[in-house]
């Protein structure tokens, strides 16, 4: 071979090449160790729609209505409050099922969220793997009461009296399967009583007929049974939370009066559709607790005396799905339909 035309680096050009190449795998590797930027969210200029499965005016929008601008701060976004009632949540919580998993569709529904899927055969979704439980709000108890005239001055002379002669004692609903249904179940579970429940149109006509007189008990919500147990018209012989409320401080728990495991609370809690990206999930779930730090959320919720849900989103998923089994297990041992 004729060297004569051979031609050899310079020794610093081959390390420099040498060097060079070593640089671009590294930073290859790194990058592709890396992982993929997260999506933005917010998207900008679009809003974050929150979908109430209850109509205006009732319990679950108010709390929507309270907590949406603070969500939209902590966001920097604008929270619109959408209402899509109907079958007791079903419509809202389909449509919310079905959205775009991207941050920008939530939902807040109530308790009945967790009593649906044994109340119901078939939903047009999956409580338990359709959603990405946010936070829960807080957590409402409500009072046993019973109306003036009623001779019961406690709790152990109201579960005696259920006792002494069998359909002694009736209380009144909003119907089959709703919240004060329910916690009546579950009373007589825990105090291995039997009652009459008596199922009405609504609250408020249940309510009305247990002041008159007509059904002498009642679990109704504390926030819309206090002006009746200030004015009289109701006497409270126990709330149904674990401790005692500081509304009513003078009345004992369930557990306290004698009747233990009947803990029942109404609640709201924020949802997303499942698939959602686990960045947006945590940037929705700082946002939540934000905003349940903001003054007037708190004022709120203690005036109508609940407590702030003490928990991450990991904690309030526990609590959803725990609350799903809980009446589960009362709709099938007190044989509850909605028929």
């Amino acid at each position: 071979m004729n060297h004569k035309y051979e031609r050899k680096l310079p020794i610093p050009s081959v390390k420099r090449s040498l060097f060079a190449i070593a640089a671009i795998a590294f930073w290859g590797l790194a990058a592709a160790q890396s992982p993929a930027p997260g999506p933005v969210f917010p998207s900008p200029g679009k809003p974050v729609t929150l979908v109430v499965t209850y109509p205006p005016g009732g319990g679950a929008d108010a709390m929507a209505r309270l907590l949406a601008p603070r969500l939209g701060e902590a966001l920097g976004a604008n929270v619109v409050v959408e209402n899509k009632p109907g079958a007791g949540g079903q419509i809202g919580a389909a449509a919310v099922a079905k959205a775009a998993p991207d941050g920008h569709t939530l939902m807040l529904d109530a308790s009945s969220f967790a009593v649906n899927p044994a109340l119901y055969s078939k939903l047009p979704y999956d409580s338990q793997k359709a959603f990405r439980t946010i936070g829960v709000v807080a957590q409402f108890p409500n009072v046993v009461l019973v109306n003036a005239q009623f001779p019961a001055r406690n709790v152990a002379e109201l579960t005696a009296a259920a006792r002494a002669k069998k359909d002694a004692v009736s209380f009144a609903s909003s119907g089959n399967g709703s919240a004060q249904h329910l916690a009546g179940a579950l009373f007589e579970s825990a105090a291995k009583v039997d009652m009459v429940h008596v199922p009405y149109k609504g609250g408020g006509p249940a309510l009305n007929d247990v002041i008159g007189g007509q059904v002498p008990l009642f679990f109704g919500n504390l926030a819309s049974t206090l002006q009746h147990i200030q004015s009289g018209k109701l006497r409270a012989l126990a709330v149904t939370a674990g401790k005692r409320s500081p509304i009513l401080p003078d009345v004992p728990t369930l557990a306290e009066a004698g009747v233990p495991g009947a803990e029942v609370y109404e609640w709201n809690a924020v949802f997303t559709p499942t698939g959602t990206p686990e960045p947006v999930v945590a940037r929705l779930a700082a946002a939540f607790q934000k905003a349940l730090e903001a003054p007037d959320v708190k004022a709120r919720v203690a005036q109508l005396g609940g407590e702030l849900f003490k928990g991450d989103a990991d904690a309030a998923q526990q609590f959803v799905h725990g609350q799903m089994a809980l009446w589960a297990r009362v709709v099938k041992a007190r044989q509850i339909t909605v028929e």
